[in-house]
């Protein structure tokens, strides 16, 4: 019984950082899109701070499914791809350890 719960709560915490990273990536897509039309944030080391931020963790992730999947023109699908990887491995994880 004690096991099972832990099972659980590991489930449910790998899900959290799953979702959280999530998050990121769409976050860094956005800000990504925003300064490709030509958008400009004025300089400020909060800003630069959170952009640095979103660049370090997601490109690391995102590198290994560029590898793979070119560009169509000015369109990366990548972050969707890493996206839906991320999901079917949550409900993979969840489904095995969640119980």
């Amino acid at each position: 019984m004690i096991f099972a719960s832990v099972g659980g709560q590991i489930a449910d915490f790998i899900s959290a950082l799953i979702a959280v990273y999530i998050i990121i990536i769409i976050a860094y897509i956005f800000t990504s899109m925003y300064f490709n039309v030509g958008g400009r944030i004025p300089y400020s080391r909060w800003s630069r701070a959170i952009l640095d931020f979103l660049r370090d963790v997601t490109e690391p992730y995102l590198a290994i499914f560029r590898r793979f999947i070119p560009p169509l023109g000015p369109l990366d699908l990548s972050p969707m791809v890493a996206i839906i990887v991320l999901i079917v491995l949550g409900e993979v994880v969840d489904a095995a350890i969640g119980q």
